[in-house]
């Protein structure tokens, strides 16, 4: 198995390179965003950890280029940021796991191998309605040959959505399923991430819609 290890502490990542060679990987190691995307860009590799706060480019916004490009490749965030928010927007970037520094060994070598069997056992889980198309594991939404990528937000609207067509949903169900309860977030949040959907799905042709009912929520339906 090779992995590519992306962490701006040289003492880290030369701990982390025996960790995983003494196991039996194969591992290469960089120390910026920049060099861990072009590597992954380039490379083929089973799996990656990174740090998020790096040089150059952080880790969500390397994995966030990968995930645009369709590269796949199961990623854990092995970082000091330890916040919820925090890691809700790292697993919203496309990340496969999440590790809080300092970690014990044993579990981070058990949290990569779990990440890479469940890449061998890997089905796209997926949502359909009229012909759109939501892939769940790589945030994309697809009609036909035609594909357009989700931002993390995107995405959880359109999957509360397709989960139940022809139901209208009201928008504060999207509100505290997206950011809580006790959220200080102004609800026309939800119309500029309808909106951008809205483009999407018609740059994809599809044959439904997302409509507005006042004083009710969002309901995806057939196309009038």
């Amino acid at each position: 198995m090779r992995l590519l290890i992306a962490e701006d502490d040289p003492k880290l990542l030369k701990s982390l390179t025996y960790i995983f060679e003494s196991n039996r990987f194969i591992v290469d190691g960089v120390t910026n965003g920049s060099d861990a995307l072009d590597c992954a860009m380039s490379e083929e590799y089973d799996g990656i950890v990174m740090d998020i706060m790096m040089p150059e480019m952080s880790g969500i916004e390397v994995l966030k280029k990968l995930r645009e490009e369709k590269v796949m490749t199961p990623t854990l965030f092995l970082t000091a940021r330890t916040e919820i928010s925090q890691r809700v927007e790292g697993l919203d970037a496309g990340a496969d796991d999440y590790l809080p520094k300092p970690f014990a060994t044993a579990e981070l070598l058990a949290r990569v191998r779990a990440m890479l069997r469940r890449k061998e056992t890997y089905t796209p889980d997926l949502l359909s309605c009229k012909g759109l198309t939501l892939n769940r594991s790589t945030y994309q939404l697809s009609n036909g040959e035609q594909m357009q990528s989700l931002s993390g937000k995107e995405f959880q609207i359109m999957e509360l959505l397709m989960q139940s067509p022809n139901i209208i949903i009201p928008t504060e169900k999207f509100m505290t399923h997206i950011w809580g309860w006790d959220t200080s977030v102004d609800t026309s949040v939800i119309w500029v991430h309808i909106s951008n959907l809205r483009k999407k799905i018609c740059a994809l042709d599809a044959g439904v819609e997302i409509r507005f009912v006042r004083s009710a929520g969002y309901v995806l339906e057939d196309k009038k």
